[in-house]
């Protein structure tokens, strides 16, 4: 009774934070949609993601220790307070300034409103990293793969719903609308938080946290105490570091095809693969060992994302962005099964916390430094006779063969390094770490 009533609370956890989790990607996926459509910038869209995850992996550490130190339930509270207020003085700031200095990005107010609601989409993170100690508090450890199976499911529902929505709120409402839903959305996930039990009689103190805002010494000593986990964090951060290609420059390549009514409805198509990804953990975890299951889900993932824009062909494009959501959760959910079984429970918030740093560092180096090549160099090149020309019997014709070059490297040493990493000690000794904790 006492685990049936533990995992009631944990799926209105789980319900709770999916909500305020599709209203910060839904104004998140409008904000990136609306900057590309008012300016035409490769450069700008790979500025603001790459921003975003800098700000991530800059805080994360912070929020990894707020977690340990602090009652999980007034954590998400207190990000979710946060948010609201941040949406709320951005839809203020868009309704208050002139459309035209608003959508000039040399002028600095498109980058203020740009910031306030990526501090919001920031400071909402502090949920995720406070969900993953929340797994390990509900739920049994013989289940938890299954848990962060069914969170990945859930976040997959939401990936479609925002990516619909941000399209056609966009297309058809405009963005003043789209900061108006958002914010009352916030509100609503902001206020049913209040009234959610999350049974934890105090704050598993480490000794180790007393007095510190940012504990980087322990949380690098709660990684380093396992052996390999620095490894596979690493390993992670270097993931998301090729991926950080995809990031900057899949919105433009969609966007190029297609209209924003159009792109947010493929997205959405294609975020099915995440709930089903999700679902099929849920439902068959993720076996003995869930790292070689990752490197796995890497290799093919870097196989994908090398071919499913070898072409310039909406039906290859959509088709191997719905694989590729499939293997996404997996992924994820493989890491986080990892910490939960093998880091202190008292530990946990900051090493999910130090292992978003380091994820989330990676995709804005990449991000920053592959939208200005792209844009300036990459695209022109390949468009040109010459280049398109040289090309041509790999990529095909297309006004968007530069950005597939681009995949097509960053995929290709994707599967490589996936390969590779099984030759590793990392990968050893992670797979031993796992294997014996009880």
């Amino acid at each position: 009774m006492i685990l049936m009533n533990k995992m009631i609370k944990f799926y209105h956890i789980v319900a709770n934070t999916a909500v305020a989790n599709i209203t910060t990607s839904y104004l998140w996926f409008a904000l990136v949609f609306w900057a590309y459509l008012e300016t035409k910038s490769v450069l700008v869209t790979g500025i603001i993601g790459g921003a975003y995850m800098l700000l991530v992996a800059l805080c994360s550490m912070w929020f990894g220790t707020i977690v340990d130190h602090h009652k999980k339930k007034n954590v998400m509270l207190f990000a979710a307070t946060f948010t609201m207020v941040t949406f709320i003085v951005g839809a203020l700031v868009y309704a208050f300034v002139p459309h035209e200095h608003m959508v000039n990005f040399s002028l600095p107010w498109f980058w203020v409103f740009a910031a306030i609601i990526l501090v919001g989409a920031v400071v909402e993170n502090m949920r995720n990293i406070a969900m993953g100690t929340v797994v390990t508090l509900l739920v049994d450890k013989d289940r938890r793969a299954n848990a962060n199976g069914l969170v990945g499911a859930v976040g997959g529902i939401g990936f479609i719903v925002t990516s619909v929505f941000s399209g056609l709120s966009v297309g058809f409402l405009g963005m003043g609308w789209t900061l108006v839903v958002a914010c009352v959305l916030t509100a609503i996930a902001c206020g049913h938080l209040w009234f959610i039990d999350i049974p934890e009689k105090g704050v598993a103190h480490d000794p180790e946290l007393a007095n510190k805002k940012v504990d980087i010494k322990g949380s690098l000593a709660a990684v380093r105490i396992i052996p390999g986990l620095l490894g596979l964090l690493f390993f992670s951060m270097y993931n998301n570091f090729i991926g950080g290609s995809y990031m900057a420059l899949l919105d433009p390549y969609g966007l190029t095809m297609f209209s924003v009514q159009m792109w947010g409805i493929i997205f959405g198509v294609a975020g099915t693969g995440f709930v089903i990804g999700g679902l099929l953990i849920a439902k068959f975890g993720m076996g003995k060992n869930p790292i070689r299951t990752m490197l796995f889900a890497i290799i093919f993932m870097g196989i994908l994302g090398a071919t499913f824009t070898i072409r310039e062909w909406p039906i290859l494009f959509i088709t191997g962005m719905w694989l590729y959501m499939v293997i996404t959760p997996l992924i994820e959910a493989a890491e986080q099964t990892i910490i939960q079984r093998v880091v202190p429970y008292e530990k946990q918030g900051r090493v999910f916390g130090f292992a978003q740093a380091l994820e989330s560092a990676a995709a804005p180096v990449t991000a920053f430094l592959v939208a200005p090549i792209a844009e300036f160099w990459v695209i022109p090149y390949v468009q040109s006779e010459a280049g398109a020309s040289q090309f041509e019997w790999l990529l095909g014709r297309g006004d968007t063969r530069g950005i597939a070059l681009v995949f097509l490297i960053s995929g290709a040493v994707l599967a490589l390094s996936g390969a590779l990493a099984f030759t590793t000690k990392t990968y050893r000794h992670i797979s031993a770490a796992y294997s014996k904790s009880v």
